[in-house]
């Protein structure tokens, strides 16, 4: 947990295969989608008092993209979303 505070798992659902259309490339590029069955968060990075709530300011993912890793940054700027409680709209 302490390289990768969250973890998901998951059961697959179905494959896709793209380009079917084109015999050159049917079947060279599948898709998974899986559905999620369980979410697993540090505590480190969860909202205080809450159990299922990661807090954004304490979680910097690692993204990669195009080749290169990156972090996320500092909010840019407020949310009117983010002041709404989040089992308003679940």
């Amino acid at each position: 947990m302490a390289e990768c505070p969250v973890n998901l798992e998951g059961n697959v659902v179905t494959w896709h295969q793209l380009h079917n259309d084109d015999p050159t490339q049917s079947a060279k590029i599948l898709v998974c989608e899986i559905a999620i069955t369980r979410v697993h968060v540090h505590e480190s990075i969860r909202v205080p008092g809450t159990p299922n709530r990661v807090d954004p300011d304490a979680w910097k993912p690692l993204i990669m993209n195009f080749q290169r890793f990156y972090s996320v940054g500092d909010e840019i700027r407020p949310s009117r979303l983010a002041s709404i409680d989040e089992e308003w709209y679940r």
